[in-house]
């Protein structure tokens, strides 16, 4: 009854106290000022879903996954946050983030979080009866992936399985077998999120290093150049041994020659390792993924 009489109250105090400044700092929880994350994890949403449907995707199963990605990146970015919030503060690039600051409290955090996840059900509901089974599964990924980086030196990998989680999900929601093409494009995926996560990490890999947070930037050490760029070939081999089992012509291998050019950039961007840097070539996946569906989308137009 405590437990009970405690969620009430902090869900009365959230409703209670919203107004405008409150609703911004939530938004900034969520990071909705910074789409980047929500791009990430609709790149390959969207393509594993023209994959699964063969073509243009129902708009109604387009709208719900896209909802979908707008609030599981939400909610991810929320229970993150919530976790790290006594560390934050010690790292430069984070130092300002709601519940850091107390715009925020950790109790509103923890609403707000749920409140995410059951509009997350509420979308799933509209789906069939198996999706539900795999979100369910998606949201346990979520909430163990911000534990991570306190138990493993592979945070990155424990993201990449949790947003991978939308290509098995888009293809039981459109009703195909969860088959050797879905893991294939799912483990394609997540070595490229460990790719680009880990770049994301050698931004703060010196903050990270003072306040005891675990990454593979750091794992890596002086290595991380070579192993990024093994991850990257991986990443694009993936990509081309998917169009070769489906028999895709060069309007979809052609594109794939704009993902090396990218991954070249990248390379060229960290040459020196400075934080700056890093973080461009991690925000220039967002171009990568856009050239992955566009090449997905040409092979489906052209065909």
């Amino acid at each position: 009854m405590a437990f009970v009489s405690t969620t009430m109250k902090n869900y009365l105090a959230f409703f209670t106290t919203l107004n405008l400044d409150k609703l911004n700092a939530y938004l900034e929880l969520m990071r909705m000022h910074r789409p980047i994350g929500i791009l990430l994890l609709l790149w390959p949403t969207l393509v594993s879903l023209w994959i699964a449907e063969r073509g243009f995707p129902d708009i109604d199963l387009l709208m719900i996954f896209f909802a979908g990605v707008v609030v599981m990146r939400s909610a991810g970015c929320v229970i993150n946050d919530h976790a790290d919030r006594k560390v934050d503060g010690a790292v430069s690039r984070t130092k300002s983030r709601p519940l850091v600051t107390g715009l925020v409290t950790k109790e509103e955090a923890r609403v707000l979080f749920f409140l995410l996840m059951t509009f997350a059900l509420v979308l799933v509901l509209f789906l069939n009866i198996n999706t539900l089974y795999w979100a369910i599964a998606g949201a346990l990924l979520t909430m163990i992936y911000p534990l991570a980086k306190r138990f493993t030196w592979f945070p990155q990998v424990i993201l990449g399985a949790t947003f991978g989680w939308c290509v098995p999900i888009a293809f039981v929601a459109s009703e195909q077998p969860v088959n050797e093409l879905v893991w294939l494009i799912y483990f394609t995926n997540l070595i490229w999120i460990v790719m680009y996560d880990t770049l994301y990490a050698m931004v703060d890999r010196e903050d990270d290093l003072s306040v005891g947070i675990r990454s593979t930037a750091i794992l890596f050490g002086d290595a991380d150049r070579m192993i990024i760029g093994m991850m990257q070939a991986m990443t694009l081999a993936g990509m081309l041994i998917i169009g070769l089992t489906q028999n895709y012509g060069l309007w979809y291998q052609l594109p794939m020659l704009g993902v090396a050019g990218l991954f070249i950039y990248q390379q060229y961007l960290i040459k020196d390792r400075l934080p700056a840097n890093c973080f461009k070539a991690f925000l220039n996946n967002n171009y990568v993924g856009a050239v992955w569906f566009l090449a997905v989308l040409l092979q489906f137009l052209m065909h």
